[in-house]
């Protein structure tokens, strides 16, 4: 079977939040007003949202339900609360979980005096509902898989230099996105923000043009 990867470029991405709240939303996929039909998922993954928050900035409490929700912090420290009884800050290179369950509420800040950046990660889960379940792993070693088993896929964070490959999963799915620096991907050179979202991959590697920090989401069908 041959890998079909398709490739997503950062300035494709759909522009949201609210920049006089100080807010930089950019959207990988179909996302609220933002309605692609041809755009809704790939394999697990519903949404991949660059965030930037000025400092003061934030969301304020709202609500989720059957939806996983991974965060990795790139720049700053993000504020999290919930109704689940949650309140936690999570660091740069730190990564948070939030599983909905059949229904939670929060609220994500930058209380700080820095910019906010963080890329954040909707998966559905393939049995709705439940209690809802908060993980917060403060700092996530290279190449650590960091599995969600309610959405049946895994995160790994890929560190690499220049000339250093990281293998992509031989999975299903698998969607690479570039946090930052530069990576060839299949004779793709790809940039921060851009993605490839890669069915049946096989026999691939991401390699090193400049320092870079790559998610690769490994899902089953």
């Amino acid at each position: 079977m041959v890998s079909v990867i398709d490739v997503r470029r950062a300035c494709e991405r759909y522009r949201g939040g609210d920049p006089e709240a100080g807010i930089d939303t950019r959207h990988a996929f179909s996302f609220g007003p933002h309605y692609d039909p041809d755009n809704l998922r790939f394999g697990a993954l519903i949404a991949c949202n660059e965030e930037r928050l000025a400092p003061g900035a934030g969301f304020d409490e709202h609500p989720h339900s059957h939806t996983e929700i991974v965060t990795w912090v790139t720049e700053g420290e993000l504020t999290h609360r919930d109704s689940a009884g949650h309140e936690t800050r999570v660091p740069a290179g730190g990564l948070q979980h939030l599983g909905a369950g059949a229904g939670v509420r929060h609220v994500e800040r930058n209380d700080g005096d820095v910019p906010l950046a963080f890329v954040q990660m909707w998966l559905t889960p393939r049995v709705p509902g439940g209690e809802p379940a908060y993980t917060l792993v403060p700092g996530l070693a290279d190449g650590t898989a960091y599995a969600v088993p309610a959405a049946g896929a895994v995160l790994r964070v890929r560190r690499l230099g220049p000339g250093e490959r990281a293998a992509v999963p031989a999975a299903a799915y698998v969607y690479a996105h570039v946090v930052r620096g530069e990576v060839l991907l299949a004779g793709e050179r790809l940039g921060p923000g851009d993605a490839a979202r890669i069915t049946s991959a096989q026999g691939l590697a991401a390699v090193g043009v400049t320092p870079a920090e790559l998610l690769l989401w490994e899902m089953e069908p």
